[in-house]
């Protein structure tokens, strides 16, 4: 039998929790994934909506997550990047779910703990990998990748206006010597930091880096992709973004079930769509959450279902 959890979470506040669970439309004997388990607050509610005979699959790559899983036997813990989720699943002999939700970004565990090396305020090793076991390190992209090289990532992931000027500067300091560790970095683009904006220049340094060493966004394609396979018809993708670049990927998936977001149309106008959107804008956080875990403000929820028809054709236009 299941046994209760409470719904206390040190680890993470989880974000647009009533609406994003709500929208997953969950059912007693379903089964579900949780892409992002963390700190298990999103996995707790959906256990809460579950029966006897329903199941719920929980992904984290990171060990630290292991002391939130719920002493549940409805909850399977599946220690995978998400990239990963096809294969996991027919692991454990699951090869159709009703629902996949995901809560995408850094918990508040990883920027409340310093030795991650997540946060610009203080001083940490220059790490933010969210799979210690992984081999490359923000100090490493940070020393080794060349001017070129840089300035992609600062531009592409950071979006940063002059990635190519805050690229030299981190040149020019590692000459003298290596950048290890967070503040060392804050230092050595000191003098391309806007005064006026400096922790939103910051934030987005840090997020290139973070997305760089943690292949984010190639991760985020290849889950979106295997989402299509995993859920049955009628099943229900969820999705918490927290940048544009997440959003972006999402928002055309789930439009046209490409990332450029091209519909395609057959010879008599009808389109060709693997979802149906449950809404045509993104829901954010209400004022209230927003008062209380100010680490919200920039989330986006999205959810849509899987057409029932094989090939998800729908007369008209989308829009």
């Amino acid at each position: 039998m299941p046994i209760a959890v409470s719904m206390e979470q040190n680890y993470h506040i989880p974000v647009l929790l009533e609406e994003s669970v709500g929208l997953l439309g969950v059912e007693p004997s379903g089964t579900y994934v949780d892409l992002t388990f963390g700190g298990g607050g999103h996995s707790r509610r959906i256990l809460s909506m579950l029966g006897p005979e329903g199941r719920l699959y929980g992904f984290d790559q990171d060990r630290d997550t292991l002391e939130n899983v719920p002493r549940d036997s409805r909850f399977h813990y599946v220690e995978s990047n998400f990239r990963f989720l096809r294969g996991a699943l027919r692991l454990r002999g699951v090869v159709e779910v009703d629902g996949i939700l995901a809560d995408l970004g850094v918990s508040s565990h990883h920027f409340d703990v310093p030795e991650r090396g997540f946060s610009f305020r203080g001083s940490a090793p220059l790490d933010m990998r969210m799979n210690r076991r992984g081999h490359l390190t923000a100090a490493d992209v940070v020393n080794g990748y060349d001017e070129a090289s840089l300035t992609h990532v600062l531009g592409d992931w950071g979006e940063l206006t002059t990635p190519w000027k805050v690229a030299h500067c981190i040149i020019r300091a590692r000459e003298t010597a290596p950048i290890t560790t967070t503040d060392a970095l804050v230092a050595a683009v000191a003098p391309c930091t806007p005064k006026k904006e400096e922790a939103k220049f910051l934030t987005k340094l840090f997020q290139a880096l973070r997305i760089e060493v943690n292949g984010e966004l190639e991760a985020l394609k290849m889950a979106l992709e295997q989402s299509l396979k995993v859920l049955r018809p009628g099943g229900r993708l969820v999705v918490i973004s927290y940048h544009s670049l997440e959003d972006r990927l999402v928002k055309n998936f789930l439009r046209s079930g490409n990332f450029e977001g091209h519909v395609d149309q057959d010879f008599y106008g009808r389109t060709r769509i693997p979802f149906t959107l449950l809404m045509r804008k993104a829901v954010t956080p209400s004022a209230e959450e927003l008062s209380r875990n100010p680490r919200s403000r920039s989330a986006k929820l999205r959810a849509a279902v899987k057409c029932a028809d094989e090939d998800g054709i729908r007369e008209g236009r989308t829009s």
